[in-house]
């Protein structure tokens, strides 16, 4: 059965709120025991749409489902829940209602079509976590923002009322389809999926001014075929926070024929790949890229990522820092072109932003084979760091080729100093490596197969340095 939006009461005319209309299309679909929603052609504002089991949401093509803003239109978007497990992880995390579509234990729901979820009314900021000791709550990179600048990036909890900040939130879903539509400015996540089991995620367009696709303690995921441009943070994201109260492992996830940039904002949907914006909210270079972590309570396990494409992007980064591990991970035929920091990045940390009691984390079973890197800033080479009593363990690195700018002089290099246990994780936390090539620090039984450096200019620091 079909239910058009429209015999609701939508007039798609982007004049006035839809939300009533959509939302009754959605309950008798629901009720009917299932059916497609239909947004034909149009421009729907609406504030926040809840999903239910049974019911696909289809944007047809013309069709732009279109955020309201609560400044200019009336109404506001769905309180954010209470949710007493939000200590140790921020506000965008620990909250799903607050947005323009999300559905809460529901199944076999799906959204489809090839029309446009445009989030630009919503805000991309959101409250820190209230971990007490709020160590690692920040890059090092942002020691220098002024207090105003922070407050800006990091508002209080009151300042969220009536606002929505995701595009998509989905919590303990199953059985869920994603496919073929565009999220133009999703807000602080375009998709935020939270204990969700067996979801695909296909041909996606994202070109958003946050996080784009966040799977966060999920199970059986398949990500295919997206284009995700995320100049301000992560394009797509595995994490396993404690947002649900207890250690949510992510596993059995394929990310595959993808590609992850950072161009300018919009640039990708009208294929200009703009180059203007020279860094990101955390004052390193923009991000993109494709990532474990930094939410890393749990585990992650049986993760492959294949044939994905990184372009003016940061590079391909394994993080735990809160007590998680990180296993069996193959990755394989990649290419990166552009890269705004290292082109590989394992890290174990000790942040350690958990219940007390929370040890050190693990990194061990992983092979990153056939994977090429032009164009590589030269200040970060690769890294694998991890920590005297939690050394990274078993990486094959295989087929890698390296090309890294170089120029950098023995005078720029940045003295080694700390492993650095408790900062948040990323390649310019250690300031200009020692080496241009690879670093390698507490690991144990690592491989190198095959392995291709070079700059192109000279370098002056050592090519590979492995430590521990």
């Amino acid at each position: 059965m079909t239910y058009s939006v429209k015999a609701y009461g939508a007039s798609g005319e982007g004049a006035h709120p839809d939300t009533d209309a959509i939302n009754a299309a959605i309950i008798a679909a629901h009720q009917a025991g299932g059916g497609q929603v239909i947004f034909p052609a149009g421009r729907y504002l609406s504030f926040s749409i809840r999903l239910l089991s049974g019911v696909t949401l289809h944007l047809e093509d013309g069709a732009g489902l279109i955020a309201a803003d609560p400044e200019i239109h009336d109404g506001a978007y769905d309180m954010f829940e209470d949710n007493p497990h939000d200590l140790y992880q921020d506000f965008g995390h620990s909250h799903w209602r607050n947005s323009l579509i999300w559905a809460e234990d529901a199944e076999h729901i799906a959204i489809t079509g090839a029309g446009v979820i445009d989030g630009s009314a919503m805000t991309r900021e959101g409250p820190g976590s209230r971990w007490s000791a709020q160590a690692g709550e920040f890059p090092l990179s942002m020691r220098g923002l002024s207090a105003e600048v922070m407050a800006e990036l990091v508002p209080e909890l009151e300042a969220m009322r009536g606002l929505g900040n995701k595009a998509i939130a989905l919590k303990q879903c199953r059985h869920v389809t994603l496919s073929d539509f565009t999220i133009r400015n999703g807000g602080h996540f375009a998709l935020l999926a939270t204990g969700v089991e067996d979801m695909s995620i296909e041909n996606l367009t994202v070109d958003t001014n946050r996080d784009g696709l966040d799977i966060d303690g999920c199970r059986r995921v398949t990500i295919t075929g997206c284009r995700v441009n995320t100049p301000n943070d992560d394009a797509i994201v595995l994490k396993s926070s404690f947002a649900l109260g207890h250690l949510n492992p992510c596993e059995d996830i394929t990310i595959t024929d993808c590609t992850v940039s950072g161009y300018d904002l919009g640039t990708m949907l009208d294929d200009t790949k703009g180059r203007t914006q020279a860094l990101s909210p955390d004052q390193d270079r923009v991000t993109g890229r494709i990532k474990i972590g930094t939410e890393s309570n749990g585990d992650f396990r049986r993760i492959r990522i294949s044939n994905c494409h990184f372009e003016r992007s940061r590079g391909l980064a394994l993080e735990t820092v809160d007590g998680g591990t990180i296993e069996d991970i193959e990755v394989e035929n990649l290419t990166l072109t552009e890269i705004t920091t290292a082109p590989i990045f394992l890290r174990i940390g000790a942040r350690l932003r958990g219940p007390e009691g929370t040890k050190v984390g693990n990194i061990r079973r992983v092979r990153i084979r056939n994977l090429t890197a032009t164009d590589i800033l030269p200040d970060y080479c690769a890294l694998l760091m991890g920590q005297p009593e939690s050394p990274i363990e078993d990486v094959t690195l295989d087929n890698i080729d390296l090309t890294y700018r170089g120029g950098i002089t023995s005078d720029q290099i940045a003295p080694f100093t700390d492993d650095l246990p408790r900062a948040y994780p990323e390649p310019s936390m250690f300031g200009i490596t020692p080496a241009w090539g690879l670093w390698a620090r507490h690991v144990k039984n690592l491989s190198l197969n095959d392995i291709r450096l070079r700059t192109d200019q000279p370098d002056a620091r050592e090519k590979i340095i492995i430590a521990g």
